[in-house]
């Protein structure tokens, strides 16, 4: 039997990266009705990484389930994909990475922790994920370039703002005067080279998994 792949794909990773990764169908971020058609087009293997969530009706659970119901592989991973998993995986959607891992475990509950703006031509995020901006100064505060008040006064900044205004530049300006000056200093230098992209690394594992999935589907025959 033929194996086909369709993704639904976004912000999260750049498709040429994608695309070098695993061979397959790729769409844009999926809205309600998308996994029913990428069934009904013949998807054996549906990878949900990106999703809209405010603009138009998002994914339903039910049709992820038809899905399944169906045979079809359903992998979870990054964003709207982590949610939907974290929700399903007791009915047989899988969750990869660690976006997932924090939603299945109650970690993070809340939908706007990976919701960002992007230009719909481009995928190119215009906003930063509240759950990258976690990573990140978690990060920055383990290589000593801030300190846990400072971590705690950031992540505050950060989450007041409603998620299509959330950048590294605005937090810091929102943080002034509540942080010491060379902190924020220090921390804007290291941000070029230290910020992390949960959701790009866990949209990676997803394609590898799905990768390793349809190995293993045409070893089995």
């Amino acid at each position: 039997m033929q194996q086909t792949a369709i993704v639904f794909l976004g912000p999260s990773l750049d498709r040429k990266i994608a695309r070098q990764i695993l061979d397959a169908d790729y769409r844009g971020p999926a809205a309600r009705g998308d996994i029913q058609r990428a069934v009904e087009d013949g998807a054996t293997v549906i990878g949900l990484i990106d999703g809209v969530f405010f603009q138009e009706c998002s994914v339903a659970h039910r049709e992820i389930l038809l899905a399944l119901k169906q045979g079809v592989r359903v992998i979870g991973a990054s964003s709207m994909g982590a949610l939907r998993a974290a929700e399903l995986d007791i009915l047989g959607m899988e969750g990869v990475g660690e976006i997932y891992r924090m939603y299945a475990e109650g970690v993070l509950v809340a939908d706007d922790e990976v919701a960002l703006v992007f230009d719909p031509g481009t995928w190119l995020p215009l906003s930063e994920p509240l759950v990258n901006i976690r990573a990140t100064l978690l990060r920055a505060e383990r290589d000593g370039i801030i300190t846990g008040d400072a971590h705690r006064v950031l992540l505050e900044a950060a989450r007041a703002r409603y998620f299509p205004d959330r950048t590294y530049d605005g937090m810091q300006q929102d943080a002034r005067g509540l942080v010491d000056p060379d902190v924020l200093g220090r921390f804007s230098a290291w941000l070029e080279h230290g910020r992390v992209d949960l959701k790009r690394e866990d949209a990676i594992r997803a394609l590898e998994r799905i990768r390793e999935i349809l190995q293993e589907r045409e070893i089995g025959g």
